[in-house]
């Protein structure tokens, strides 16, 4: 009976995890100065999946997710953003941290993250056609300009995440796990 009251809880979980992001990826398309910070709080919705399940499970419902949203989600955007990296980063971010000590495990975030944002920036461009006319008017220097505010930004959503994690293990397990029970 434990078994089927576990595999409930985690099909019900992933189900209403899945709907939340999804829900929050089409927020892009109605608010679209939300391009960037929808598919990073959609993608921290899989911390919760990583602790009370495990990252597998999280994988598959980052791919869920990803799939839906680059299929029917209005802003491409954000959607290629959430697939290439805010879908995936929460649910690796751990394991990062566990397997290597603190500068060496920055310096993979950075580069995974860099990585990401350049991926992105290439299929956002030339496969989906979506220009950037802005850009003009600083020339050249426009795009290692924002890489170099991106990478700021990413550091800071670094560390929210993990305070993140942190107040959920204080303060809100305990009401999840009761929401389930």
């Amino acid at each position: 009976m434990n078994s089927i009251k576990e595999k409930n809880f985690k099909i019900a979980f992933g189900g209403i995890t899945s709907a939340l992001s999804l829900t929050i990826m089409f927020l892009t398309g109605l608010i679209p100065t939300l391009t960037y910070a929808m598919p990073a709080v959609s993608g921290a919705l899989l911390m919760m999946l990583v602790i009370e399940i495990n990252p597998k499970f999280a994988g598959a419902v980052y791919l869920s997710v990803s799939i839906l949203s680059l299929l029917i989600v209005a802003d491409k955007e954000a959607a290629v953003m959430y697939a290439i990296f805010f879908g995936y980063y929460p649910i690796i971010k751990g394991f990062i941290e566990k397997k290597t000590n603190t500068v060496v495990s920055w310096i993979i975030k950075y580069a995974i993250f860099n990585i990401a944002v350049i991926c992105s920036y290439f299929i956002v461009t030339r496969i989906l056609g979506i220009g950037f006319d802005d850009m003009g008017l600083f020339g050249k220097y426009a795009m290692p300009a924002l890489l170099a505010m991106a990478n700021i930004v990413f550091a800071i959503y670094d560390i929210a995440l993990t305070r993140l994690i942190t107040a959920y293990l204080i303060s809100w397990q305990k009401y999840v796990k009761r929401m389930f029970k």
